[in-house]
């Protein structure tokens, strides 16, 4: 597999760790710092420490791993670690763990001492095949999802498929949604080669290369996300509205990829509302990911809080609510406004599957 070039940095499939220490050796670093979180120090550094050894000036900052830790507090607690240390400008940040740690890591490298340089080592299927490039970094903040953030590119991502078989399914499930988003929203072929994979093991490296290089074919069209690269957010206003109550409200929260399945279901009932999408590919979309991902009860009292959440989203323009819709498999169109009574019809085709 080819290295894709992205924005202006590029994204490693073979020999990654050893890219890793190519561009260490000749960025000629006054201090390396590896981000992780509980999980990642046991499953994924030990392989990355392997690669390292021969580079013995770097220091680990250590966070808690989930979404709650994608906070402002959080980046104070990594400022205050480089600061401790004595980062300079010509220090380099390297987060090594899913999209919470790849998210809040690029963030705080991005406005240390107005930015020091930063790579991004995704070892979640999630965080590989979508926030492996994009140049997005964010924090969570007043419980609003991703509403601080900058569009600040890393020096280059290293995808190792090594890091995937650490994963429990569910995980690998969290991932694979945003597989069958790109699939649906660019690529049919691709779509109706997913969905007859094995789901539960980790897939092969192939079918994320290739899910690589559609949002990098997005993103590259649309860096700061002035228009086209607008569906990649199919699915994602529903889902976060979701996600961020499930985080508020649930014991055992949902996953991203869960919420957002959730989200292209109430999409895909959208779309056949209002983009053209047919009643049959409704029922394969709605029956593909009812049949992956179980049934999270959503309660009528709960619609009016859900679009509250979704008045927040980032794609919205004064005051009203902006939607990528699929006008068929592998094809979408943006900028749908949607109301609340709309929207609430979608989360009721969801609960009545």
């Amino acid at each position: 597999m080819d290295t894709i070039n992205s924005i202006d940095y590029p994204v490693y499939f073979t020999d990654t760790l050893t890219e890793l220490v190519n561009l260490i050796e000749k960025g000629n670093y006054s201090r390396c710092f590896v981000l992780t979180d509980e999980y990642t120090s046991v499953h994924c550094l030990p392989l990355l420490q392997m690669y390292l050894s021969a580079a013995d000036n770097y220091d680990l900052i250590e966070v808690s791993a989930g979404e709650e830790s994608k906070t402002i507090e959080f980046c104070e607690g990594i400022w205050n670690t480089l600061i401790d240390f004595g980062a300079d400008r010509h220090a380099l940040m390297i987060n090594l763990g899913g999209g919470v740690i790849g998210d809040m890591g690029g963030f705080a490298a991005s406005v240390y001492k107005r930015g020091i340089d930063f790579v991004q080592v995704p070892t979640t299927l999630l965080s590989q095949v979508d926030a492996s490039v994009g140049g997005k970094t964010g924090i969570d903040f007043n419980n609003l999802k991703n509403i601080l953030g900058t569009f600040t590119s890393p020096k280059a991502v290293f995808i190792e498929p090594a890091f995937l078989e650490t994963l429990p399914p569910r995980q690998i499930l969290s991932g694979y949604a945003e597989m069958l988003k790109h699939g649906l929203i660019q690529d049919a072929a691709y779509w109706n080669l997913l969905k007859v994979q094995n789901i539960g093991v980790a897939p092969p490296a192939e079918l994320v290369y290739q899910s690589v290089v559609i949002k990098n074919k997005v993103v590259v069209a649309d860096p700061f996300e002035k228009g086209f690269r607008k569906c990649l957010n199919f699915g994602h206003t529903v889902g976060h509205a979701v996600e961020t109550y499930s985080l508020q409200n649930d014991k055992v929260h949902l996953t991203h990829g869960e919420a957002i399945a959730i989200g292209m279901i109430c999409e895909a009932w959208l779309s056949h509302k209002k983009a053209g999408l047919s009643a049959e590919e409704l029922d394969e979309i709605s029956t593909v990911l009812t049949g992956l991902y179980p049934k999270y009860e959503i309660d009528d009292s709960c619609y009016s809080l859900l679009h509250n959440l979704m008045k927040t989203d980032k794609k919205n323009q004064n005051g009203l609510i902006n939607c990528t819709l699929l006008n068929k498999i592998g094809q979408c169109s943006i900028d749908h406004i949607c109301t609340e009574e709309e929207l609430c019809q979608s989360l009721s085709y969801y609960k009545g599957l």
